[in-house]
């Protein structure tokens, strides 16, 4: 079961929990266990999926401390499951009050299903930049000590790259392993980008190789740092 899919199930666990609590809104004692245990779970997702909404969430739990009286709009569940002593509401306005609180908490966590792809393409997204990043700064570095283990860096980490575009389009790569070359073709094929950068793709790939196999020829210090440079512009412009 791959983040996505343990995501999803516990969210949906989260939703029938959510209904059974609905159940227990006219006992504020066993309503106040299980919602605890319901909360601190829900407010992780919520938190990691849509930051945006949390206050909203927190809102309907925990009460204002500097609220100057308590009515319909300032009722909280925590007031409710604390037995909290309210002025001019009934019981029933009370259980109502909280039935809507709930069921508002339950739509933001049922809402989150559709964005746990898009959350997860996104945090991989960034991870993966910060990976390329250090990797090509790892390899200006090792330029100073060997100009074809910095060459050879570079083309992975634009191979990986290529490897990930081609993936975000759902462009299927024939070969199990495939190079520069082998992915480059299917990419500007499918109009991801115009032949001057297939052109220039190519070009990185060549020296690449140069670095990498051909070992009777010795790249020099300007083909190992255009490589470089050339890696770097297409990590960030092509995606």
């Amino acid at each position: 079961m791959n983040t996505s899919e343990k995501i999803k199930k516990e969210l949906k666990e989260l939703f029938g929990e959510g209904k059974e609590l609905m159940e227990l809104k006219d006992d504020p004692m066993d309503l106040g266990d299980k919602y605890q245990v319901w909360y601190s779970r829900a407010y992780k997702l919520v938190e990691a999926l849509a930051p945006e909404r949390l206050n909203e969430f927190i809102s309907h739990y925990l009460s204002d401390p500097k609220r100057k009286y308590i009515d319909s709009n300032s009722y909280t569940i925590q007031d409710y499951i604390k037995l909290t002593d309210v002025y001019g509401l009934s019981i029933g306005d009370e259980t109502g009050i909280v039935f809507a609180r709930l069921t508002n908490q339950f739509q933001i966590v049922k809402s989150l299903s559709s964005r746990i792809d898009s959350v997860l393409q996104d945090v991989t997204g960034h991870l993966f930049a910060e990976i390329q990043d250090s990797e090509l700064k790892a390899a200006i570095q090792l330029k100073k000590i060997s100009k074809r283990a910095a060459g050879a860096l570079a083309g992975v980490v634009l191979e990986r790259h290529l490897q990930r575009v081609a993936v975000n389009h759902n462009i299927s790569i024939s070969k199990r392993n495939p190079t520069i070359s082998d992915l480059n073709e299917p990419l500007k094929g499918a109009s991801i980008y115009d032949v001057p950068m297939w052109r220039k793709i190519q070009y990185l790939g060549d020296i690449r190789n140069l670095c990498s196999h051909q070992k009777d020829t010795e790249p020099t210090d300007e083909q190992v740092t255009e490589l470089i440079d050339g890696v770097n512009a297409v990590i960030k412009n092509i995606f």
